[in-house]
């Protein structure tokens, strides 16, 4: 080890990088022609690969894996068990120029397990939720929902990591069993088929409560005109149940239970699901014509909704 390195015993630090901080966790690696500034803080059992430049004002947890060509710059902070793809860009200012420098370096934060594909490139101030995965090459010019799978540019979702869905061929079988028998693979949800009426003057559908939905709603509302790249939902609930179809249109439902997720297709407006409480749910791939209508137990309450992910993961856990 050089003299300029300051890494602590139990830190691997090739003959050819520049370790300038001494807050390294044991086991870490930092590979040739890396270079980590002195306020740098890195966590334990990290791989930090060749050519990798690490700012003042950056933190990173334990088990990350920094990928080569990468540059952390002020401001970000990186959760455990994080892999950052080779060539990945990352900025901290908007509008850069020349010798002019921002008063307040943005913040980006990316959430424990997600992974960063080669070539990719984050905006600042963004947040990649927890095991969010971002495809090579993607644009991410906005924020990345838990567990969302990202890619294109500009990034949009195009599917939820180990969420169980109809098109994932092998499970498709079992996928329309569970439908026909109302069941779904997280704990609590069910699918609901309710009477449908065709006539030559129009068709409906009606339900009954409980007979049909399974609570007395207290409130109602309706989702429409939802641009298709658009997410809804993103929370879970404590105590309220909810109950979902789409009137017109299709829109995609991912449920959530802290240990298992599945996508349901709402296409048909006598198709419901029924939502439990403690159930983390995001609605995406709206159609332009789609009308989500949620029936709920209870009045709106603010203090009901979970809207963070680890919080939802550590109250269901717990």
């Amino acid at each position: 080890m050089s003299p300029e390195n300051s890494a602590p015993p139990g830190v691997f630090v090739h003959a050819h990088a520049l370790c300038e901080t001494a807050s390294v966790g044991e086991k870490t690696r930092v590979w040739a022609f890396a270079h980590v500034l002195p306020g740098a803080r890195i966590g334990a059992d990290c791989n930090i690969c060749d050519h990798v430049f690490i700012e003042n004002d950056v933190v990173i947890g334990d088990r990350v894996t920094v990928k080569c060509g990468v540059q952390l710059w002020d401001g970000l902070r990186v959760a455990d068990d994080v892999f950052i793809g080779p060539n990945v860009t990352f900025s901290n200012d908007k509008y850069p120029r020349s010798k002019q420098y921002q008063r307040e370096v943005l913040q980006t934060h990316v959430g424990r397990g997600a992974s960063i594909g080669g070539g990719a490139t984050v905006l600042p101030g963004l947040k990649i939720g927890p095991r969010a995965m971002i495809g090579a090459g993607s644009v991410v010019t906005h924020d990345v929902p838990a567990r969302a799978i990202v890619s294109g540019n500009p990034a949009r979702i195009v599917g939820y990591v180990d969420t169980i869905s109809g098109e994932q061929g092998s499970r498709a079988p079992e996928r329309i069993r569970e439908v026909e028998s109302g069941r779904t693979s997280v704990r609590g949800v069910t699918l609901h088929r309710l009477t449908r009426v065709l006539d030559l003057r129009g068709s409906l559908t009606a339900g009954e409560f409980p007979a049909d939905i399974p609570f007395v709603p207290q409130r109602y509302f309706c989702v429409f005109d939802v641009p298709g790249k658009e997410v809804r939902g993103e929370h879970a609930h404590k105590q309220c149940e909810q109950f979902l179809f789409c009137a017109r249109g299709s829109v995609s439902v991912v449920v959530d239970d802290g240990s298992r997720s599945e996508e349901i297709v709402l296409d048909r407006p006598d198709m419901g699901v029924y939502l439990p409480p403690m159930i983390w749910a995001v609605q995406y791939k709206y159609s332009t014509d789609a009308l989500l209508v949620v029936f709920a137990s209870h009045h709106y309450d603010p203090a009901d909704y979970i809207r963070d992910y680890d919080t939802f993961q550590a109250a269901v856990q717990g």
